[in-house]
């Protein structure tokens, strides 16, 4: 990864825009919280008073301290896309285990310097945990202190741990088939965790999550965290991921990576980096 300038200054500051963030949406977690569908007919897309207040709370932050910077966020879209540097905020990743009630959703914040990821959290403020990470390394940091991030390595495929989200509602008959043959290959398997996931990749707990249909916001601010604690990422078909999201594979080592990628080879021609 690029190393910017002023990433200490940056790393605290990531720090600061997730407790902003927790303070605007920890009051409104298993309580009313102004639940909204933004989806089309028979899509079901929610969106809550606590994703926008999180993002906008971010954004204000960013606006005071670095106003040069640009931001892409889930909720408010676009603001100066091709700056130097470029916030990527999803401020709930996990809406619908939010409104469940559930606390793995997260909050996701990366930062692109001259258009790649370079610092990226993964907040869960209920459990009191940021997953933080860059490429001088990652940590953990909570409500004691914080310790470094380290992906499990050398676990073969038929002992990994993988997870993905919802394949039933994500992936499509092709990406399904693909799912099956994972699952299959691998001794158990998680659901439902969204980014909460990709933390535990880092943490050293899972060995491996695949998804597909990402957005940027999705995908960015867990790359420098993954990649810090020594795990890797690529598209279902073994290239670097893009910009824009897609299909991904995470996975503590290269090795485990490259075991997996033959199992999905018959989408390589629909995951294409951007």
């Amino acid at each position: 990864m690029t190393q910017p300038p002023h990433l200490d200054r940056l790393d605290a500051f990531l720090v600061e825009l997730n407790r902003a963030s927790g303070e605007v949406i920890l009051p409104l977690f298993r309580v009313e919280n102004g639940l909204e569908d933004k989806g089309g007919p028979g899509a079901f897309d929610p969106v809550t008073a606590a994703d926008r207040g999180a993002e906008a709370a971010i954004r204000l932050l960013i606006s005071e301290h670095y106003p040069e910077h640009g931001v892409i966020g889930e909720e408010y879209g676009e603001d100066r896309p091709n700056a130097e540097f470029v916030w990527v905020l999803d401020p709930i990743d996990g809406t619908r285990a939010f409104i469940a009630g559930l606390p793995v959703w997260t909050t996701l914040i990366g930062l692109r310097f001259q258009g790649a990821p370079v610092l990226g959290s993964i907040g869960q403020p209920y459990i009191g945990e940021v997953f933080l990470g860059h490429a001088g390394g990652s940590r953990l940091i909570h409500a004691t202190g914080s310790r470094p991030l380290a992906t499990r390595k050398g676990t073969p495929l038929g002992q990994a741990i993988v997870a993905t989200t919802d394949p039933v509602a994500t992936f499509n008959a092709a990406e399904l088939d693909a799912w099956a043959r994972v699952r299959a290959a691998t001794r158990l398997v998680r659901f439902g965790c969204d980014a909460y996931a990709y933390a535990m990749v880092a943490a050293g707990s899972l060995d491996m999550v695949v998804e597909a249909g990402l957005k940027s916001w999705d995908i960015e601010a867990a790359i420098p965290v993954i990649v810090g604690a020594g795990g890797v990422l690529s598209n279902w078909s073994g290239q670097p991921m893009g910009r824009q999201g897609g299909a991904a594979v995470m996975a503590g080592d290269q090795a485990l990576l490259e075991s997996v990628l033959p199992l999905l080879l018959p989408l390589a021609a629909q995951a294409k980096p951007v």
